[in-house]
């Protein structure tokens, strides 16, 4: 059974690193007022605005760093990512999750921060966080960003949307993993390769070319990560890019070719993504996903 970390509450710290790519200071002052308006002590890392002269928020060592004195840290109950982008392939095998396994905190973050998310849930088994990072505070107050305020303090999940085309009806229950469709399949074979069977799998994804997209999906399903899933979830998959000679079908005919020959329940068009719609998702939780003629339902169990 997956261990749930302690939700917090006002007056607790939620540190902000930024173990990848790199952000300004300025692109986060909207996450820190927020989070400071909702009861909440910030505690900012040193790769938030950082000296980087390149991509990333810091060298190797220094990302490291940030990130593990934030989870050895006693005072700091989350930990906040303010954004993704690319690096955390490159430090996860460095990182070291002893006294994190002790004292679990929420971990908070998509798209790079797919692989932290699953290398804790497949190695400790400890719920995780795929919920909004720091820019999104800045399109203003939003149901996205309460549902991550929700999460934190323990609300239960549920959410309602309407029906797609592309659905499967149907009902399954079981822990919720996924992420990024990019990264999880860059995971495969690795420590931070995830485990599928009997949960309900949700994807998305941002700025691929179509062809990229079906290629990754039959990484996954030759690999066996669609096989016995309980369910699927399809988040968005936005900013999509085609070849000079077009590759010939839209996204979610990609998508819905890939997962046509399983009978488990599919939902197709959940706000889980790069863009502003992007719910906060309790990876690691037993959930029921609920599909039928006029509407979707997930709820946490």
């Amino acid at each position: 059974m997956t261990e749930v970390p302690p939700y917090l509450s006002k007056g607790d710290t939620i540190g902000i690193v930024c173990p990848a790519g790199f952000m300004s200071f300025e692109k986060a002052e909207q996450c820190i007022q927020t989070l400071n308006s909702w009861g909440f002590k910030v505690k900012i890392g040193k790769t938030l605005g950082g000296n980087s002269a390149n991509y990333f928020s810091g060298t190797d060592e220094e990302r490291i760093t940030d990130l593990q004195e934030m989870m050895d840290d006693d005072s700091v109950r989350a930990i906040l990512c303010a954004r993704g982008g690319y690096g955390f392939s490159r430090i996860i095998d460095q990182i070291r999750f002893k006294k994190f396994r002790k004292h679990p905190k929420w971990i908070i973050g998509f798209s790079d921060v797919t692989i932290l998310h699953a290398h804790i849930y497949s190695n400790f088994e400890i719920c995780t966080l795929h919920a909004p990072m720091a820019g999104a505070f800045n399109d203003g107050d939003n149901e996205y960003l309460q549902s991550l305020k929700a999460a934190l303090t323990g609300e239960k999940t549920k959410y309602v949307i309407g029906r797609h085309p592309y659905n499967k009806e149907g009902m399954a229950t079981g822990e919720l993993v996924g992420g990024n469709l990019a990264l999880l399949a860059h995971v495969v074979g690795t420590s931070s390769d995830i485990k599928t069977k009997n949960r309900i799998l949700f994807l998305e994804d941002v700025s691929e070319y179509l062809y990229n997209i079906d290629r990754m999906l039959y990484q996954l399903k030759r690999s066996g990560k669609f096989n016995k899933l309980a369910g699927a979830i399809i988040g968005g998959f936005t900013d999509n890019k085609d070849t000079e000679r077009p590759f010939g079908k839209l996204v979610e005919e990609i998508i819905y070719d890939v997962f046509k020959e399983f009978d488990y329940p599919i939902s197709f068009g959940f706000p889980v993504s790069h863009e502003k719609e992007n719910y906060a998702l309790k990876i690691g939780l037993s959930h029921t996903l609920s599909i039928s003629a006029n509407k979707v339902v997930l709820q946490e169990d």
